[in-house]
């Protein structure tokens, strides 16, 4: 067998194996969550006569459980490890969350300041909030297991971490376009993109740096509802921007302003990503946290 041949037959085999890893994920995790929400969830909801809002937080709470359940299972059963990755660390993962709110706070303010984003007005706030952050932190919790503690780490053990880092991220990022606007032109579309697979490699060097699901999850669920307490659209969502406590409208262009998408597409926003993502690479490289390739 010749050099060539030999190398395609290894990246077959370890692409085999890194499905392999997010099917059997999906099991475990797809698995559990699917149990309770549509078999133990509606019998709860009989049980105990649970209101609209009740079982819209025991449905919230029961996902984010089953979420954390099903991939201890996977780690524990399929990869034989311990999942050091759910460990709490609070004063780690109250950083994260303040440095989400103020890198997206950043950004804003600046475009608060230049005119291109306006405040009409302040309509304080609205008790449906609280469901709100429930959602969105059970949505980037969920994101960051799937994405980084399964995604990146298949990925990372078959490629090394800079290829898996990318590659993962990208992926991240064109499953978001579902959230956009169908009349969305071609080169917001592209742009979109580009910053999407840009934060999402910024939350995986951030994994990296860190081994933590929850310093990433706090993160990304205080920069999400820092957008939304703007009264700004949220990666292209508009549906909560009715509860927000400051109504706001965007002006200028949409490389300026971020449009339909929000904050996220702002070239102002990518260039402060990218900056920050910068120095957490060199502060991972430098802590010896990038993984190589498996050996061949």
């Amino acid at each position: 067998m010749d050099e060539k041949t030999r190398t395609l037959t290894l990246h077959v085999r370890q692409l085999r194996g890194v499905l392999l890893k997010l099917f059997i994920a999906a099991i475990f995790i797809g698995g559990a969550i699917a149990l309770f929400r549509f078999g133990l969830l509606p019998l709860l909801g009989k049980l105990l006569s649970l209101g609209e809002s009740e079982l819209a937080a025991v449905r919230r709470g029961g996902i984010l459980l089953c979420l954390l359940l099903g991939y201890w299972g996977y780690v524990h059963f399929a990869e034989k490890r311990r999942p050091t990755e759910l460990g709490i660390k609070p004063g780690s993962i109250a950083l994260s969350a303040l440095l989400g709110v103020a890198m997206i706070a950043l950004a804003s303010a600046v475009l608060f300041a230049c005119g291109v984003y306006q405040l009409n007005e302040y309509r304080g706030f609205d008790s449906a909030l609280f469901g709100v952050a429930g959602v969105i932190l059970v949505a980037a919790t969920l994101e960051e297991v799937v994405f980084r503690g399964v995604m990146f780490q298949a990925l990372e053990s078959a490629w090394g971490t800079v290829p898996a880092l990318w590659l993962q991220s990208l992926f991240f990022s064109v499953l978001h376009i579902a959230n956009l606007d169908s009349n969305l032109g071609t080169p917001e579309l592209v742009v979109t993109v580009i910053s999407g697979t840009l934060i999402g490699a910024f939350w995986t060097v951030l994994f990296v740096q860190s081994r933590n699901i929850w310093v990433v999850a706090a993160h990304h669920a205080a920069w999400n509802f820092a957008v939304l307490l703007t009264g700004l659209p949220l990666s292209g969502l508009d549906d909560w921007r009715a509860v927000a406590p400051l109504e706001s409208s965007y002006h200028g262009p949409n490389w300026l302003s971020g449009g339909t998408v929000g904050p996220e597409d702002s070239i102002l926003t990518v260039v402060l990503v990218a900056a920050v993502f910068t120095a957490i690479l060199l502060w991972a490289r430098k802590s010896r946290r990038l993984l190589p390739a498996a050996p061949q």
